[in-house]
């Protein structure tokens, strides 16, 4: 063979090598994430909005039971799959971390994966005590600039963010009183029959949630204030910026072994009082109820997702009412899982549902569910 033959075949290998390693170097790089509990939400949610994006690599998927985990894998493409979460936490190059394990495993799964220095995504509740969402908060702030979310859908609405903007802006004034309801569509739920889902997610059903995960008093860690109040209660401290001091509650818990229905008054830091309200009984073809007011020394602010409504009405006449959709409070499932991932990618750093809200939120419920057993008032 020629020199001048053996010139060119090296030179289109060096050119053909150049080629690949631009093709590699013009790639959208991908952000790890893993993902702890794959059962209903996750997969109705949190995956398909994760597996839409390709700046996003699904790295590794922990759930119980072998078959379902294998089936979670396949479908949403993940590299690895295992049963044990600290197998997960191993992964090379992980970023972040999505909780959607049970309510009581939140803390431990939450704090392994912060330990580790990476983001995490924790569902509501982020605990089932007071004092364990405190110290997740605290790890987030120790690792610097280590992100700890609470996916609460309604704070990706429009009008819940001009809303906080305007409460930042002391549009009320001094806060004196906050009212703050909720009411679900999730008896069948809390009483541990079929489920038939309210909707929100951005995928189909692949499972139904387990009846004794939401149902069994051990296993939920509570009824409907930790199902569903979280929302609601972190959505009031969000945009209040209030921390709950003491707290007296009854429940109820008619037809199920968790309360169907709750009834806070709350004393705030600061002097502020408040009152906090959930039913878990709405028709099973009726959306969500959820309706923040919250009372100063110069107006007050009305939050209805519901009916959507953003008002604001003052003293000096300085009023403000937003132009809504009748469906603009419609739960934004989707919202917190793309915010996480803005933020494990860089492309962000807006957490529109900071972990100290949802600490919050479970640091009255804590308290209030010591006041039910006790008959008094507790302190938070």
């Amino acid at each position: 063979m020629s020199s001048i033959c053996l010139d060119f075949r090296a030179a289109n290998k060096a050119a053909i090598n150049d080629l690949v390693h631009e093709s590699k170097m013009t790639e959208p790089s991908k952000t790890k994430i893993g993902l702890i509990g794959a059962g209903w939400w996750a997969t109705a949610n949190h995956l398909p909005v994760l597996a839409a994006r390709d700046d996003i690599d699904l790295a590794s998927v922990c759930r119980l039971g072998a078959d379902e985990l294998q089936r979670v894998k396949s479908t949403f493409g993940f590299k690895e799959a295992t049963e044990d979460y600290r197998e997960l936490l191993e992964t090379p190059g992980l970023k972040g971390v999505v909780v959607a394990s049970p309510h009581t495993r939140h803390y431990e799964h939450a704090l392994a994966a912060l330990k580790r220095g990476l983001h995490v995504l924790c569902e509501k509740p982020l605990t089932t005590k007071a004092a364990e969402a405190r110290e997740l908060v605290e790890e987030a702030d120790r690792q610097g600039p280590v992100q700890l979310m609470v996916p609460y859908g309604w704070h990706y609405s429009e009008f819940i963010q001009e809303a906080k903007r305007r409460m930042d802006d002391g549009a009320v004034g001094e806060i004196e009183f906050v009212m703050c309801h909720m009411a679900s569509p999730v008896r069948s739920l809390l009483e541990g029959k079929k489920f038939l889902s309210t909707g929100g997610g951005a995928g189909e059903n692949m499972f139904e949630p387990a009846a004794d995960t939401w149902a069994d008093p051990v296993i939920a860690g509570g009824g409907y204030a930790l199902a569903q109040m979280s929302h609601s209660a972190g959505l009031a401290f969000w945009l209040t910026g209030l921390r709950a001091e003491s707290v007296v509650a009854l429940t109820s818990a008619p037809t199920s072994k968790v309360e169907l229905y709750d009834s806070f008054t709350v004393r705030f830091a600061g002097g502020a009082i408040g009152s906090f309200s959930g039913a878990g009984a709405l028709p099973d073809n009726r959306r969500f109820q959820l309706d923040v007011r919250v009372f100063g020394s110069e107006g007050t602010m009305t939050v209805d997702c519901d009916r959507a409504r953003l008002e604001i009405l003052r003293h000096d006449g300085n009023n403000f009412s937003m132009d809504l959709s009748p469906d603009a409070g419609e739960y934004h499932g989707g919202g917190p899982t793309a915010n996480f991932a803005d933020i494990v990618t860089g492309k962000s750093t807006t957490n529109w549902a900071p972990g100290w809200a949802g600490m919050r939120a479970v640091e009255m419920i804590d308290a209030a569910y010591r006041s039910v057993e006790s008959g008094s008032t507790e302190l938070v």
